[in-house]
């Protein structure tokens, strides 16, 4: 965000003659009709709409910028007598929040670029510029009532003063903007048209992190093959949070796929596999799902994973249970056998302060008491280090760090969404709250480069919950942000990798079920994007998400246990999404609804379930073998190529984790021409330790 003079750039549209009507209750008021040009430009790939009045005495600096990276901000000049009654403080200073100006209803965004403007002889001037990527709604005016005029909302809901067209025609003007975004009528209200409106439910399955609206169904065939490649390639450039360039650009590229290419022929609600998978690449680069094989995979064809164990949870682990495991110098007796327990039980809240710093690498598991309260001593200095280089930023250095000012905007706007129904963020001025932004401000110091992301704040809150101590919470925090890193990057590895991962799961688990959802075009189980990205924080209730992170922190009973989780949740809604013959929109859907509504035992008890069968299976492909982690047992891989099988000798691990499970015959299912799948009946119950 930055203040900017006259804009460069490509103009696509501009016309004279348009007016703002600053004091319609007016009639001598000098600025009641306010002349000014009305422009389209393009420039960076980027299209920015300008007005501004005929008055070459105009003071370039009243502009404000509305950059694609943060949210809009709008300058209205304030009348001289307002002026007078407030001191330059309240104008610079960015955490006060701006009155409402003239007739104009609605608050001001804070200013964080610099001093306010004046302007000469005290006039006062309306100008704005913004990006057309931060256009949410256009409202238009009734027909046959005098001069059309339009209104311009943005996504941060700021709304901007109407425009008049004196001369021409305000759909000249739509027309031009049609070229560049989708517009559609709002069911409604037949008057507003909604920017780039959406398929529902899968912006409630990507968007929902980000609290942006669903701009409700786009008509099918609105979107030629053209306007669809250039929407994906809009969407690559104008974003550049890594979070949202792949939360928003994929599931609104993956909409315009659907929404714009299936028509009313029934023949035609298919794409060609090969197609959809081209769409997909655009939108998250190198993630190629169920399409081809990745180089060095086999392919999963007729393998029977045997019997299906019985798995039982037991009770969490008491303080009492972790005091007794504890020597007269505060060590850990026996790591592994603790973090099996925890693994099979969980811990009790009473617990969860101390071993959540052992689980997380805050503490070392063999480390001492004493070594423990100087590491804690040395981490609080480090820490108040960190704070204070943010906290000692002066106003006018902030004004030339856009990047700290982008993470501070960020930052205050997700820490003020996040848990307010939990009793310890909830209300106003909650020190909780305080906390979620000074910890997550100095997490941008501890790591520059990848600052803060959205869906970060959804990590921290179980964390400060749980230590309810600033300094602890950020060390945990950070440890818990090394495993999660990838998650957040701009190119977002670690979320393509983790797809990858799923789909090979998935599919030896239940080929049937996977070609199912290719036949509706879920096969690339973007559902499950927001599962990875933030770790269930979304489907499992506050309490329950506390339970699921520990379980997961032990890393047991193999690698990329949360993959496993993936799919004890799908196969669990297999048979409604196939008895129901759920469709595309259908799908994500559900997927979407299940959250909260998710019996955390029961999917730990169906995944680590599904562990045990597949390290007990004795041809585990190589992939699956090196996604879980296992090791030192030799496993036969049938031949992709003849479809013969073949003794091929693979290192592919069987499970160390000992067993404490009773087996039972796998449920058959039917055979296809890829796999052998298998199912389990419900078979988890809660016991004593």
């Amino acid at each position: 965000m930055a203040a900017a003079g006259v804009v460069s750039g490509k103009i696509i549209y501009e016309q004279e003659g348009v007016y703002i009507h600053s004091s319609c209750g007016k009639v001598n008021d000098q600025d009641n009709l306010i002349s000014g040009i009305l422009r389209v430009l393009e420039k960076d790939a980027e299209v920015i709409v300008d007005w501004r009045p005929l008055d070459d005495t105009l003071d370039s600096s009243s502009i404000l910028y509305a950059g694609k990276d943060s949210s809009s901000v709008v300058e209205w000049t304030q009348a001289p007598k307002e002026r007078a009654h407030r001191g330059s403080e309240h104008q610079t200073s960015y955490e006060a929040e701006w009155d409402m100006v003239n007739t104009v209803s609605f608050k001001k965004k804070p200013h964080t670029n610099g001093d306010a403007p004046s302007h000469r002889n005290g006039k006062s001037k309306w100008s704005f510029l913004f990006s057309l990527a931060d256009l949410k709604s256009i409202k238009q005016s009734k027909e046959g009532m005098g001069w059309s005029y339009l209104v311009f909302c943005l996504k941060d809901d700021v709304i901007l003063p109407a425009l008049h067209f004196h001369q021409g025609d305000s759909k000249v003007l739509i027309e031009s903007l049609e070229k560049h975004v989708v517009l559609c009528e709002s069911s409604q209200d037949n008057r507003t048209l909604l920017v780039n409106c959406q398929n529902k439910s899968l912006s409630q399955s990507f968007e929902n992190l980000l609290d942006e609206p669903a701009y409700g169904l786009i008509q099918a065939g609105l979107l030629d093959r053209r306007k669809l490649l250039w929407a994906i390639h809009h969407w690559k450039k104008i974003k550049k949070d890594p979070y949202t360039a792949t939360m928003v650009g994929f599931s609104k590229v993956t909409n315009y796929i659907f929404d714009s290419l299936r028509g009313s022929d029934p023949s035609t609600h298919q794409r060609p596999p090969s197609e959809m998978a081209d769409f997909l690449s655009d939108a998250i680069p190198g993630l190629k799902i169920n399409q081809q094989e990745e180089p060095g995979f086999e392919v999963i064809t007729r393998i029977d994973l045997g019997e299906r164990p019985v798995v039982q949870r037991r009770e969490p682990v008491s303080l009492e249970e972790w005091t007794k495991s504890v020597d007269s110098e505060g060590r850990l007796l026996n790591v592994e056998s603790m973090k099996q327990r925890i693994f099979r039980g969980g811990l009790s809240h009473s617990l969860r302060k101390q071993a959540w710093k052992f689980l997380l690498g805050y503490f070392p598991w063999d480390s001492t008491k004493e070594e423990r309260t100087q590491l804690q001593k040395q981490k609080t200095d480090e820490y108040f280090r960190m704070k204070l280089q943010w906290k000692s930023v002066s106003e006018e250095q902030e004004k030339r760090n856009s990047r700290l000012r982008d993470y501070r905007s960020l930052i205050e706007k997700d820490v003020n969404r996040t848990d307010r129904t939990n009793k310890f963020y909830e209300g106003q001025d909650n020190p909780g709250l305080i906390l979620l932004h000074d910890i997550l401000m100095t997490y941008c110091m501890y790591d520059f480069d990848l600052g803060y992301i959205q869906g970060m704040s959804d990590l921290l809150s179980p964390l400060l919950y749980v230590m309810e101590n600033e300094v602890d919470a950020f060390w945990c925090f950070a440890s818990y942000m090394d495993q999660m890193h990838q998650n957040f990057e701009e190119q977002m590895q670690g979320m393509k990798t983790q797809l990858i991962q799923l789909s090979t799961l998935l599919r030896l688990l239940d080929s049937g079920f996977c070609s199912y959802l290719e036949s509706q075009d879920s096969g690339y189980l973007y559902f499950c994007f927001r599962w990875l990205l933030i770790r269930f924080k979304r489907e499992f209730s506050f309490l329950d998400i506390l339970r699921l992170w520990e379980v997961i922190w032990t890393e047991l009973p193999c690698k990329n246990f949360h993959l496993l989780l993936c799919c004890a949740i799908l196969e669990s809604e297999k048979q409604q999404i196939m008895e129901k013959h759920y469709g595309f929109n259908e799908i994500l859907k559900h997927i979407n609804e299940l959250s909260m509504k998710i019996d955390v035992e029961d999917i730990l008890c169906k995944a680590e379930a599904i562990s045990l069968q597949m390290a007990q299976c004795k041809e585990l492909p190589q992939a699956v073998c090196e996604i879980l982690g296992f090791q030192n047992s030799e496993v036969t891989t049938p031949d992709s190529d003849t479809g013969e099988d073949e003794n091929v000798g693979t290192a592919c691990p069987t499970s160390s984790f000992p067993s404490n499970t009773l087996s039972i015959p796998a449920a058959s299912e039917a055979k296809d021409s890829s796999a052998q799948t298998l199912a389990s009946p419900n078979a988890c119950r809660l016991t004593p330790a």
